[in-house]
């Protein structure tokens, strides 16, 4: 215990935090790799509560889960999410067949739009100032993804305008399960 009284799974509280094997039943997984930005990652909550995705964090975390800019941006939502934290890349990888996920890379040739998404499938981002490891990329190369923009106008979009835009795509094509 915390002295706010909040129990903690490493660094995290653990009443923010469900268990792997509770979000089978998800559309779609979102996952952040590192994410950096408090309102990204709260946006990106936001964004899966409305949709009814699952949200994975790999650690470590540029915050804690309880933190007021979060809150802030989006998870007042919270019991409407579904979140799961991983303690490091490697063992989010470990959960999840690579023939499922859908790595998001400015890095990747292959845009979004042709990727054949299916329930389930995880889509993930990496953080706000690296991205995904380029050795990850690599071992995947059929699974990277990027999103198209024009040459030169920007490094990357936000992670969070990312997320919506790929995971709304990826929605549409399963038919939006559950959403009205």
């Amino acid at each position: 215990m915390t002295g706010d009284g909040l129990r903690m799974t490493g660094a995290q509280p653990q009443e923010r935090v469900v268990a792997a094997d509770a979000v089978g039943a998800a559309p779609l997984h979102v996952v952040l790799v590192e994410p950096e930005i408090p309102p990204n990652t709260g946006n990106v909550a936001r964004l899966c509560a409305a949709t009814g995705c699952a949200l994975h964090l790999v650690e470590p975390l540029g915050f804690r889960i309880d933190d007021r800019e979060l809150k802030r941006a989006g998870l007042d939502y919270w019991d409407a999410l579904q979140v799961v934290v991983h303690p490091s890349l490697d063992a989010f990888l470990a959960a999840f067949s690579p023939e499922r996920l859908w790595l998001l890379s400015t890095r990747a040739t292959r845009a979004y739009a042709d990727a054949a998404f299916v329930r389930g499938d995880a889509i993930v981002f990496g953080k706000e100032t690296a991205g995904l490891p380029q050795a990850l990329l690599d071992a995947h190369a059929e699974r990277a993804l990027r999103i198209p923009m024009r040459a030169g106008a920007v490094r990357s979009i936000n992670l969070s305008t990312a997320v919506g835009v790929v995971a709304y795509a990826a929605l549409e094509r399963l038919g939006f399960p559950g959403l009205i």
